[in-house]
């Protein structure tokens, strides 16, 4: 049972089941505060490449206490989601990178992962929060851009190594062409109250997982670029459409690619965002 998750305070773990990948279990590891009720705010920490679920429930594990907040960090396995295709880029790419919308997407997993939270008592809130760092940062500024996101209350990706531009005429996974989305999915998107944070030490390019594809070159030298590069083409789309643009870009200062200190600088902006959205 998914309520397993809640059993008792610190670490708790389960597998589970979504209802369209039956054959593709994940799990589930949570941090529970030591104060906690159906109330309590729910945050999904989204790993990166190395499918370490358990790691990013750890990096929460001594903050949940001090931010009153359950998290959850769902493990898409490589044996289960192989590759950028499956986890990031969202099942919507097969495997030679070819757009194919026929294929099921596994962005909406976490939203029906929070429907079954909610089914089952664990929450009785309406709304949730997400982190995501690498390619978990991929996977929750994807799934924000594709409209699967109707519960989330506050979103923050760091450290991304590509992101898809909020330009309808750029080809997914590096923008939002070819997926049926128009002007006012665009204008949905850019008034989202997205917080993109980039660690200024986030520079190596040397790492083998660091992508240097020539369309992610053209985002930035390093992953750090990448991320300001993401937010100016956002307000340029805003600007454009003549409308503000609600996303922001928050620097965190001499941190490199470190999932745990990235963590540690979201926990209250994304607490404060989560305890507000229901009081």
């Amino acid at each position: 049972m998914i309520a397993s998750l809640v059993e008792h305070a610190g670490e708790n773990q389960v597998e589970y089941i979504d209802p369209v990948f039956p054959t593709r279990p994940l799990m589930l590891y949570s941090a529970r505060p030591r104060h906690y009720d159906a109330n309590t705010p729910i945050l999904f920490s989204i790993h990166g490449r190395s499918r370490n679920g358990r790691d990013y429930r750890d990096y929460w594990r001594d903050l949940v206490d001090e931010t009153g907040m359950l998290v959850i960090s769902p493990e898409f396995s490589m044996a289960s989601y192989p590759g950028a295709s499956w986890f990031q880029h969202g099942n919507l790419v097969d495997e030679t990178g070819q757009l194919d919308r026929t294929r099921p997407c596994t962005f909406p997993i976490i939203e029906r992962l929070f429907g079954a939270l909610r089914s089952q008592g664990v929450t009785g809130r309406r709304r949730y929060g997400l982190f995501g760092h690498s390619a978990g940062s991929q996977y929750v500024h994807r799934m924000i851009s594709l409209g699967h996101a109707a519960s989330v209350a506050a979103a923050v990706p760091a450290n991304g190594g590509t992101f898809l531009m909020p330009d309808l005429d750029v080809k997914y996974p590096y923008g939002l062409g070819d997926l049926g989305l128009g002007i006012d999915d665009l204008r949905k998107l850019l008034s989202f109250r997205l917080t993109v944070m980039a660690g200024t030490a986030d520079v190596d390019v040397a790492n083998p997982y660091f992508p240097k594809d020539p369309v992610s070159m053209q985002q930035g030298a390093t992953r750090y670029e990448r991320g300001h590069r993401y937010i100016k083409e956002a307000r340029a789309a805003a600007a454009a459409l003549g409308m503000h643009c609600a996303w922001t870009i928050i620097d965190v200062p001499d941190v490199a690619h470190e999932g745990d200190r990235m963590a540690q600088a979201a926990a209250h902006l994304l607490a404060a965002a989560l305890h507000a959205s229901e009081a």
